[in-house]
């Protein structure tokens, strides 16, 4: 695989300042996932009474934005190899921004379809380049690396806290059919983001080709890649539907906002929480404990119907899901030379988004038979606590990077 055309790292940017340069770096999924991707939860209650979409519809939409995300995953790579990985996140946050815009003007099943199709091919490619980037600046700093990688992954928790801290609101707002005002505002939200992202130098000296693809197999890390795949099915139906599940239950605005931002604030301190761990991510344990907390923070929104409960839930999810990404990253950095970071990172995201297709079709169809979305949740729930189960078993590759 040919390496990206990269710039020489500036001793007076990311070098003394890697810390900051990541967090303007995480700009990129913040738009990308936690507003592009995770956002749809906040408007798909509006958007089915409105349109009159069935919830195997309203899955569809999100199988749709996965099989973007899936092409993205396939894309990253190679877009990486040739304009380096910073003009790939650049290109990936860019379309992302685009679809952000393209949702907000038609609400009929095609146009609305190719843009969440798009937005998912944007955040796969800043997901992708910015890890692999992030992971490289984060190694000019072995005893804070950890955390460091983790900073890159407060994007979807910051983009979730934005979403949730306007979208409620915009809808109570301007009442029934306002779907398109939301994303129009996240479309602006996402520009004013976009400009310390586009002026900040973040690229790193390509690493030196391995003169072996082996080290790049994902044959001996199988069960790794199937929690996640369970990860992928699992989690995403607890994003998609538990905003509906919350108002089906009598939650208005605020209610709303306050469980989509507690997702969020568990995400962002999800790199100090996990830190300790993260450091000796070599084996699958670390993912099997992110991904079964994950699955502990869905099923507590079933086990009582209480503000308190939903907290409790929302906190515990968003602190663990998005934990879960920076064990892969953690992982990778671990077990493979890093001149094929990117390209694993990739191969784990498109595991991980074959997964996400298969969700919410079969949670959206559950929820249509029984009528009820409990039983999809619980269907997430244990796909999650299933997908720890099988990661537990990875153990550490023997040609270790570190």
């Amino acid at each position: 695989m040919s390496q990206p055309d990269t710039l020489p790292p500036s001793p007076t940017h990311w070098c003394t300042h890697p810390a900051r340069t990541i967090l303007i770096l995480a700009f990129a999924p913040a738009i990308g996932l936690g507003m592009g991707r995770f956002a749809y939860s906040l408007v798909l209650p509006d958007m089915r009474d409105t349109l009159s979409w069935s919830y195997a519809t309203a899955g569809g939409m999100n199988t749709i934005n996965a099989i973007g995300y899936l092409i993205g995953a396939f894309v990253a790579s190679p877009l990486a190899a040739r304009a380096g990985l910073l003009k790939a996140l650049w290109i990936g946050a860019m379309i992302a921004i685009l679809s952000l815009a393209a949702c907000a003007i038609s609400g009929h099943i095609i146009p609305f379809g190719i843009a969440r199709l798009f937005s998912g091919i944007g955040a796969a490619i800043a997901l992708v380049s910015g890890g692999a980037l992030g992971a490289s600046i984060a190694q000019s700093q072995p005893a804070r690396s950890s955390l460091l990688i983790g900073l890159f992954y407060i994007g979807p928790a910051l983009g979730i806290t934005i979403s949730g801290s306007t979208a409620p609101f915009l809808l109570h707002a301007f009442g029934p059919g306002s779907w398109w005002i939301v994303w129009a505002g996240l479309t602006v939200i996402a520009l004013v983001m976009a400009v310390p992202l586009f002026l900040t130098r973040a690229e790193v000296p390509a690493p030196v080709q391995e003169s072996t693809e082996e080290m790049a197999s994902l044959r001996p890390i199988v069960l790794y890649l199937a929690g996640y795949f369970l990860y992928g099915a699992g989690y995403i139906a607890y994003m998609t539907f538990m905003i509906a599940y919350i108002r089906d239950a009598g939650g208005d605005a605020y209610a709303q906002s306050a469980f989509w931002c507690l997702i969020g604030l568990g995400g962002m301190v999800s790199p100090w929480t996990w830190r300790p761990l993260m450091a000796r991510g070599r084996s699958g344990l670390v993912m099997a404990l992110t991904i079964g907390l994950t699955g502990v923070g869905a099923a507590l929104a079933l086990v009582a119907s209480s503000a308190w409960m939903y907290a409790v839930s929302a906190f515990v999810f968003g602190n663990a899901f998005l934990a879960v990404v920076i064990a892969l990253t953690a992982f990778t950095r671990f077990n493979y030379p890093p001149a094929q970071w990117s390209k694993v990172i990739g191969g784990m995201t498109i595991v991980f988004s074959v997964g996400q297709i298969v969700g919410p079709v079969v949670t959206g169809a559950i929820t249509d038979m029984t009528g009820s979305l409990t039983s999809a949740l619980i269907v997430s729930a244990a796909a999650l606590l299933l997908g720890a189960v099988v990661s537990a078993f990875q153990r550490p590759l023997k040609a270790s990077s570190v």
